[in-house]
């Protein structure tokens, strides 16, 4: 990669809906040279895909809360369990194996609290955890997807 790739990634990363040409022109190359690029970042899997970003309180989960989850059991078989129980809960939106005190974290967004207690009740229900404790965000302070582009080159 190079520093025209970078650029191009940072606009990417701010609206992927722009056009081959505005970007292009941003950049300072012609369409299909830089339309050569985006498809190479592709299919080298550094651009994994697009998608809109939707805001939380339109869609009606506009509470984030952040569930830290320790277990006694380290089988593969339960966290097969275990994973496959996160994954089926639309709920969650990240999930981490973490090191230190706490097993997992993950990030769930819900309308309210009673839609988190049922979020809770299905983590909870099958699957043998040591402790759950849930943290409910008071107010997002940053927020962003990009990632930092300088590291890269």
């Amino acid at each position: 990669m190079d520093a025209i790739d970078v650029k191009i990634l940072e606009l990417l990363q701010q609206d992927a809906g722009l056009q081959m040409n505005e970007i292009a022109a941003s950049v300072g190359l012609s369409p299909t040279p830089c339309w050569r690029r985006v498809q190479r970042l592709r299919e080298s899997g550094v651009i994994r895909g697009n998608v809109m970003l939707l805001d939380r309180e339109r869609v009606n989960v506009g509470v984030t809360v952040f569930v830290t989850v320790r277990t006694s059991t380290h089988t593969q078989e339960w966290f097969d369990r275990f994973k496959a129980t996160v994954e089926s809960i639309s709920e969650v939106v990240e999930f981490y194996r973490m090191s230190g005190d706490v097993d997992y974290l993950l990030r769930v967004v819900v309308p309210d609290i009673a839609a988190y207690d049922r979020v809770y009740k299905r983590l909870t229900s099958g699957t043998l955890l040591a402790d759950v404790s849930s943290s409910f965000a008071m107010e997002e302070l940053k927020y962003t997807t990009a990632l930092p582009l300088s590291y890269v080159i």
